[in-house]
């Protein structure tokens, strides 16, 4: 199986952690967070895994290097001289998606229990273009869901502003979105944005016409790695999940 590790971000809100490395080399219990998750992939049969680097991005690939990739096939997909979002940064490791299966993206800075068999062998079963790890928990931004888990919709809690997918009159249901997220390949031929795009744009405009669907994991272990103070909690509440 073949995922994405979305590690390009320049890691703001870590600053100053951030000043001298790349937010995938910030460590939990002196290890890099690039590096768990690259094991949590390894233990759920993922051994194919695209990862785009940005900031300090060849630190990224040296750790890889000195580490053998551990033991596994890395590709780094290269957004040095232009981040591209994660619409963009997609789009761009669409080469490597080449065997027509379905892929796992997961966010670099989000620690958690989830069980990637489980939510890849969801989105096979429902044969959705798109699953979405999601949970009730509070945020700014939500997507939103009716009661057969089809996405419908975007809420932004900071202005208020929904953005609906479809014409339905359920009362939808807000989940926060977990970083994670099985692709269809298919996906690729949908994409007609160009340069840097959020792919949750892409997601509600396709949403329109397609299947994409809610992965709740409600009760599950997530924790946001973005911020200084929450790499602080992980310290205290990590084990190896």
């Amino acid at each position: 199986m073949k995922a994405m590790i979305f590690a390009a971000g320049k890691g703001t809100r870590l600053q100053p952690l951030t000043n001298h490395i790349p937010k995938a080399l910030v460590r939990i219990k002196n290890i890099p967070v690039l590096e768990i998750l690259i094991h949590k992939l390894k233990r759920y049969g993922f051994e194919e895994i695209i990862i785009n680097i940005h900031h300090f991005s060849e630190q990224i690939t040296d750790f890889l290097k000195t580490n053998n990739n551990f033991g596994i096939n890395i590709s780094v997909s290269n957004e040095t001289s232009l981040l591209l979002e994660t619409g963009g940064g997609l789009k761009k490791a669409s080469w490597f998606f080449n065997d027509n299966k379905p892929f796992l993206i997961h966010n670099v800075d989000v620690l958690s229990d989830i069980n990637l068999y489980a939510i890849y062998n969801k989105h096979i079963y429902s044969q959705s273009l798109v699953t979405l790890a999601v949970m009730h928990r509070e945020t700014s931004r939500y997507f939103l869901f009716d009661n057969d888990n089809r996405l419908c919709g975007w809420q932004d809690m900071k202005n208020n502003k929904i953005v609906r997918c479809n014409d339905t009159r359920e009362n939808l249901i807000p989940l926060a979105f977990s970083g994670i997220h099985v692709v269809n390949p298919a996906v690729f031929n949908l994409i007609n944005e160009e340069g840097v795009f959020p792919i949750t744009d892409v997601y509600l405009r396709l949403a329109k016409q397609f299947k994409i669907s809610a992965y709740n994991h409600s009760g599950s272990f997530w924790m946001d790695l973005g911020t200084k103070e929450n790499i602080e909690k992980a310290e205290m509440n990590f084990s190896d999940f």
